[in-house]
């Protein structure tokens, strides 16, 4: 099912994250461009300036004389300003966008978290259900979002297979969720706090942590790129022989079960300095085109910005559009969504 045209989208925002404040940005619609910062905590002892509000202590005046909050600062999580810059395109005019991006600072006072799916274009032929891929990712990603933020007592194993089990039980009458070609999703997550980072993949979109001194490690699914292209000959050979199958390839779909084969991990919040997420149709830059290595593709974003990013990609999609020296059989232009999140 296909809607109307939706526009290339891109949010640029700019967060201090020492207050506890809320906030989120979910981008799969209109162009949008945010920038706001939130009142620096200042801890100021003996003031009454513990918090941005709090009137200053008047001279030889006791300090419980004064309105100021008798609750204690909250430990700061992150020194200086937080930057994000996403973008997300469609593959063409005329066709939704599939994929999906969100952040939200805080996670539940601390930190902050990143999700982002690439929806699963279906062949011809039916999923068994009568709804979109573009609603399906909505759906998936709203409830990672809000689960992967509320429940960090939650690993990001079970926060995936309560958002598949909640976004399931959305559609079970009337779809059959049995089909294989039931709406599905590539994911990533990633998930922080002041001494840790969270990530976990299914499937083959990146997530991209790099450290201080410029080293940028790919975390990803690889089980797909593994597979001998003799055996991806067809959908129906994949459908019945690899999709979420022992040997294959594992997407969310329906069952919450398949969050225990994502590939997780945990590295130490000290010395990362950003985290980068890509669809693979931003990843075509690296893993189709050659262009350039992963630490490659955080320079450009984070010196031209995300947007940069697409634009190359589509500028090379569009040169090997007849040649199809670097393309081959895959289609000309895919959904592209870019997040990157200096931390």
């Amino acid at each position: 099912m296909r809607g109307k045209f939706q526009p290339p989208t891109r949010a640029v925002v700019h967060a201090d994250v020492r207050s506890a404040r809320w906030t989120t940005v979910t981008v799969f619609g209109r162009i949008r461009r945010h920038a706001f910062t939130t009142p620096p905590f200042r801890h100021q002892p003996g003031t009454g300036g513990e918090f941005p509000d709090a009137p200053r202590a008047a001279a030889g005046r006791p300090r419980s004389a004064l309105a100021a909050p008798s609750r204690q600062p909250p430990s700061p999580v992150q020194t200086g300003r937080m930057r994000t810059d996403l973008v997300s395109e469609p593959s063409e005019l005329g066709f939704p966008n599939e994929d999906f991006v969100s952040v939200g600072l805080p996670a539940s006072g601390l930190g902050g978290a990143l999700v982002m799916l690439d929806g699963v274009t279906p062949p011809r032929g039916g999923t068994g259900c009568v709804h979109s891929v573009p609603w399906f990712t909505a759906r998936l990603g709203g409830a990672l979002t809000e689960l992967s933020l509320s429940r960090r007592d939650l690993p990001l194993t079970e926060v995936l297979a309560g958002a598949i089990g909640r976004t399931a039980a959305a559609h079970a009458d009337g779809c059959d969720l049995s089909h294989p070609r039931t709406p599905q999703a590539t994911v990533v997550v990633a998930r922080w706090d002041a001494e840790t980072v969270e990530h976990l993949a299914l499937a083959d979109s990146v997530l991209l942590i790099e450290r201080d001194g410029g080293e940028v490690t790919a975390h990803t699914d690889d089980r797909l790129a593994r597979i001998p292209r003799e055996r991806l000959r067809s959908a129906a050979v994949v459908d019945a022989t690899l999709r979420n199958k022992e040997g294959g390839f594992w997407t969310a779909a329906a069952d919450p079960r398949v969050a225990g084969r994502a590939v997780t991990g945990v590295v130490p919040r000290r010395g990362v300095r950003s985290l980068t997420a890509l669809t693979d149709g931003a990843a075509r830059w690296v893993e189709v085109f050659g262009r350039g290595g992963w630490a490659d593709v955080v320079t450009l974003v984070r010196e031209r910005g995300a947007a940069a990013l697409v634009a190359e990609v589509r500028a090379l999609e569009a040169a090997d559009a007849t040649a199809r020296a670097f393309l081959g059989p895959s289609k000309t232009h895919d959904d592209a969504t870019v997040a990157h999140l200096h931390l």
